[in-house]
């Protein structure tokens, strides 16, 4: 199979590679002439034969809505895109019609995998219409872990989307709950060791699992993690996790606190921490710190 492939940084890069060495022809586009195998989207839809399959991993939002514009202006009808990117699901809805009035079919399609899946594979749930997916069926194979599972056709579009923002939204939640437990440990005398008990649960326990796993490698490299601030970005999809979850009334404690323990993490000095200072001492007399110490 022949296959164009527009974004080739971290993530797409690696999977460039992958599918090729399941055999089959990727011509790939970035901004970064290093790493393009064409110069523009033109060359790379000419390079094609027709009907196409064009995979975009580019960042969700102004980027990814530029490359669909552009690509429903050269190719034709048959051809199908993929967006492999973290783009919200709404504007995958959005992004199909789009396309739809060209004749040009969409597949969404949330890849979990990071720096890993060149090697394990990559995790993908797409959604779309049964037969733009089979068009694609070539390079899900090629890009999936060995074995029975790794892939799924979720439903229909924006599927793949929703499922990947969930994935991340419980991930939001896990790391949450190692990175409270780490502390915890890190704060008491009795425990003299607490990445050895990290490593202590990679057999036998309920939570073993690839960021325990992680969380051991992360400890070998720095005992403490005195070399890291305590700080956290956000992909935006935490956000968006919660956004769904208040549209359809689902409770979400757990992701919720995790998403709002990011937001925290970027504070030096914390404003709802100086109300809760200043209201402990009207009512009991506790102590504050000055801003100057």
């Amino acid at each position: 199979m022949e296959l164009g492939l527009i974004g080739l940084g971290k993530m797409g890069g690696n999977m460039r590679e992958r599918i090729r060495r399941a055999g089959h022809t990727v011509v790939g586009y970035d901004r970064n002439a290093d790493l393009a195998d064409v110069h523009s989207l033109e060359e790379l839809v000419e390079a094609l034969p027709a009907p196409r399959v064009v995979w975009v991993m580019v960042p969700a939002g102004d980027a990814t809505q530029a490359t669909v514009d552009e690509l429903g202006t050269l190719l034709s009808p048959g051809d199908v895109v993929v967006d492999g990117g973290n783009s919200r699901w709404t504007d995958d809805e959005a992004h199909a019609a789009q396309l739809a009035e060209r004749g040009i079919g969409f597949v969404d399609c949330g890849v979990s995998g990071g720096v890993w899946g060149l090697e394990n594979g990559y995790a993908l749930m797409y959604g779309g219409d049964a037969e733009h997916v089979a068009r694609v069926q070539p390079v899900f194979d090629a890009l999936k872990p060995p074995g029975e599972f790794g892939s799924v056709h979720a439903g229909k579009v924006g599927a793949g989307h929703f499922a990947k923002m969930v994935h991340n939204g419980i991930e939001y939640a896990m790391m949450q709950a190692f990175a409270e437990g780490w502390e915890l440990l890190e704060a008491v005398d009795s425990v003299t060791d607490v990445r050895e008990v990290f490593r202590s649960w990679q057999e036998g326990t309920v939570i073993r699992s690839w960021l325990l796993d992680l969380s051991v490698r992360a400890l070998e490299d720095d005992e403490h993690l005195e070399k890291l601030r305590g700080f956290a970005q956000d992909s935006g999809e935490g956000r968006w996790t919660v956004e769904a979850a208040i549209d359809h009334a689902v409770p979400l404690p757990a992701i919720t606190a995790s998403l709002f323990a990011r937001f925290g993490s970027r504070q030096d000095d914390s404003p709802q921490m100086k109300m809760i200072a200043a209201l402990r001492n009207q009512f009991g007399g506790h102590a504050v710190e000055s801003s100057k110490e």
